[in-house]
């Protein structure tokens, strides 16, 4: 479903999505109230869902529909700006899923091939997500139309939870120099979840690459610091790594490590997209393997894609360990499952135990 307040919009936006065959919009409507009446008559996978709205506005229409459909995956639509970026991160808190930032004008829009990729893939990967969720889920809805179903979107062999092979842990673990966290789709709910264990006691700094624009990960930074408890900034060029903080990759940069002396300092660059992404998670994890080998512990949560893969691989043959989120708490599998069946990882844990997970490691005392 579609919903804006503008059908010049909501028309660019259905055409893109009917663009792929695998897609087809079954509700194109223009406020969040119009919305919620939607999703008691049909069976909704994905909401692409505007931000500033008549009747009733996006934030305040996410709780509701949730409440509707637990199963159901919310993406917002919103402009790069300090205030859009703000709000859109109030909406993942709410219950949005993912967030879209829209072109500035219905020309660049309409003309925009990269931001109707990003919006397909989007939806892709949050329908075959609704779909295992609600396969059981779903509640009845009153007056029932549904739409008739797409074939559904099926799972790479590859990405079988059964594939999952374990790696055995180190015989003895003793406590890493640097932490580093990758994530995408759903991850800033999921950074919010794990952060909030690490508060007090961890020396150890802390790298985070969650795929997101500019603008987007300044705000970021800032509700990991008020939430969480543990300071987190943006990380500068130059900067030496000091244990107990939060670096945070910014958007439309790749962050990665250099050695300066006998310290180690952050770098940040515009190298091409890893994964069609910048920041990348696997720069990140490739330049912490070469510094840091066995003293290093990487942590990959939910997201679209496979990125995060080959760095992990090359940490792992250095000696690091690397733990993944597990499907059922992933709000897409898709790089947790890459590193989780490409037999990575040391454990493969529910999101609510992974904060607790790396706590015990980061403060674990040498044997």
């Amino acid at each position: 479903m579609v919903v804006d307040d503008s059908a010049v919009i909501r028309g660019l936006l259905s055409r893109a999505l009917e663009g792929d065959p695998e897609l087809r919009v079954v509700a194109s409507v223009g406020d969040g109230q119009m919305a919620i009446n939607a999703l008691t008559r049909q069976s909704i996978d994905v909401i692409v869902l505007d931000i500033e709205m008549p009747v009733m506005d996006g934030l305040t229409a996410i709780p509701k529909l949730v409440a509707i459909d637990p199963a159901v995956k919310i993406i917002m639509a919103s402009t790069l700006t300090l205030r859009g970026a703000e709000v859109s991160m109030k909406a993942l808190q709410s219950g949005a899923a993912d967030y879209v930032t829209k072109p500035s004008s219905t020309r660049e829009l309409g003309a925009a091939d990269s931001f109707k990729r990003e919006l397909v893939g989007k939806v892709k990967a949050l329908a075959a997500s609704a779909r295992r969720a609600g396969s059981r889920n779903r509640p009845s809805l009153r007056n029932e139309r549904v739409a008739a179903p797409l074939a559904p979107l099926p799972r790479p062999r590859s990405m079988d939870p059964a594939a999952v092979v374990l790696r055995p842990m180190p015989a003895v673990v003793t406590p890493p120099d640097i932490i580093a966290i990758g994530s995408s789709t759903g991850g800033p709910q999921a950074l919010f979840e794990v952060l909030s264990h690490l508060k007090g006691g961890i020396r150890q700094p802390i790298l985070i690459t969650q795929h997101m624009p500019a603008t987007f990960t300044t705000i970021l930074a800032e509700h990991i610091t008020r939430q969480c408890g543990i300071a987190c900034a943006e990380a500068k060029d130059g900067e030496p790594l000091v244990g107990g903080r939060i670096y945070l990759a910014p958007g439309d940069f790749h962050m990665t490590l250099a050695t300066r002396g006998t310290g180690t300092v952050l770098s940040v660059n515009k190298d091409p997209p890893e994964n069609f992404c910048r920041p990348a998670v696997d720069p990140m994890m490739r330049t912490i393997a070469k510094i840091y080998g066995r003293r290093a512990f990487a942590i990959i949560l939910t997201g679209m894609g496979q990125d995060g893969m080959r760095g992990c691989t090359e940490l792992v043959a250095a000696g690091g360990i690397v733990i993944a989120q597990d499907e059922p708490s992933s709000v897409v599998w898709g790089m947790p499952g890459a590193v989780s069946t490409a037999g990575l990882c040391s454990a493969v844990l529910p999101l609510r135990e992974i904060g607790p997970y790396i706590r015990k490691i980061a403060l674990r005392t040498a044997a």
